[in-house]
Formats: C-alpha cells, sequence, structure tokens
C-alpha cells in the first residue's frame, strides 16, 4: 500500500512559478513510476507529466511539454512538478500518482495507476 501527500497548490499569477510537492509513504517507492494528473472543473483528469523510478525517462503532455518538469527524490520518498510559465488554463487540481510495477495499462490515463493523492489545487490569474 502507497500513501501519497500533494502540497505545493495555490494561487498565482499568469507567467508566475509553482512546485508541487508528492510524499509518498511505503518502502517500495523507489519501484513505483509516479505520474502527475490534473483535473479542471468540469473535465476530465488528464495526464500531466510522467517519471520512471530511476527518474531517467520523462514524458509531458503536449499542452505543459518546456514549461513543466517532473522530478523525483527516491531517498526522500518524494516526487516534483516544477511548473514555470504558468497560464491560466493550467488551473486545476493537481494530483500525484502511483503506478504497480504490475499494472499494465498505459501510463498515459488515470488507469494506470494504483494510488492516488487528495490532490492540491493550483489556480492561475490572468
Amino acid at each position: 500500500q502507497v500513501q501519497l501527500v500533494e502540497s505545493g497548490g495555490g494561487l498565482v499569477q499568469a507567467g508566475g512559478s509553482l512546485r508541487l510537492s508528492c510524499v509518498a509513504s511505503g518502502r517500495t517507492f523507489s519501484s513505483y513510476r509516479m505520474g502527475w494528473f490534473r483535473q479542471a472543473a468540469g473535465k476530465e483528469r488528464e495526464f500531466v507529466a510522467t517519471i520512471i523510478w530511476s527518474g531517467g525517462t520523462t514524458y509531458y503532455a503536449d499542452s505543459v511539454k518546456g514549461r513543466f518538469t517532473i522530478s523525483r527524490d527516491n531517498a526522500k520518498n518524494t516526487v516534483y512538478l516544477q511548473m514555470n510559465s504558468l497560464k491560466p488554463e493550467d488551473t486545476a487540481v493537481y494530483y500525484c500518482a502511483a503506478r504497480n510495477p504490475s499494472n499494465s495499462a498505459s501510463y498515459y490515463y488515470p488507469m494506470g495507476y494504483n494510488y492516488w493523492g487528495q490532490g492540491t489545487q493550483v489556480t492561475v490569474s490572468s
């Protein structure tokens, strides 16, 4: 079992930056692929970024590529999402997720993850 707790959300002006953190419990954190998703009001949850267990490979949604960076520190059981050049359309609840190695679903979709945090609100004003 893995428990995830996000932090770092808030209100920021367009063009600003935020760094989200997600701390995981459990001794097997380093074996999990981790991801960030977001869900805007009235919309479905969408993929933002993902990182493999070693941190060597990352993938991003086209909408955030070049602006967001996902990273992880396995010694601290923490995954980060650095968000720069924020836009009003980035406003959403951001969720951290962990993927069990046995999960074979696509990691670009929520079904590809087994554990979820409670979410943190990010609001970007214009």
